[in-house]
């Protein structure tokens, strides 16, 4: 596995309107929302992406169902790491399965573009592994991928 970059970082809230209150109102951090309680910045200094994603859509990205299992951990944060294309994310997922991983979202294209295979690990960590074509515009023209230099 070719990891190039963290490509995103978020809080896995219970209470989106309470965590806004903190990461919004408190810590000033330039969040914004999508109208379905995500809210998220790409432009906060040293990360390409944060955001605050609600349970319940967490729990529909990686089970289908808004409810969180009982039997499972109740996650706390995510983080993605991006790989080369969308190959590579199935690619990935394989490896994680063989090196003894639960898979709880096999690889998959989003609505919106991103391929990402996700697992959960038994800390509470939704760690997945993702290609999202948006960030990769830059090494069209440059031959690397985006990034601090």
């Amino acid at each position: 596995m070719d990891v190039l970059f963290i490509t995103s970082v978020a809080a896995v809230v219970a209470d989106p309107p309470q965590s806004r209150k903190l990461f919004v109102e408190a810590l000033g951090l330039p969040l914004e929302g999508e109208g379905n309680g995500y809210y998220s910045s790409g432009s906060i200094p040293g990360s390409k992406h944060f955001g605050l994603w609600p349970l319940s859509q967490a729990a529909e990205a990686c089970f289908g169902t808004p409810a969180w299992p009982a039997d499972r951990v109740v996650p706390q944060a995510s983080i993605e790491f991006e790989v080369a294309d969308a190959e590579a994310v199935a690619a990935a997922g394989d490896e994680l399965q063989r090196a003894g991983f639960e898979l709880v979202c096999p690889a998959r294209t989003e609505p919106w573009g991103q391929t990402v295979a996700r697992l959960l690990t038994a800390d509470g960590l939704i760690v997945g592994i993702s290609y999202a074509p948006s960030l990769h515009q830059d090494s069209t023209t440059t031959g690397k991928p985006p990034g601090p230099d």
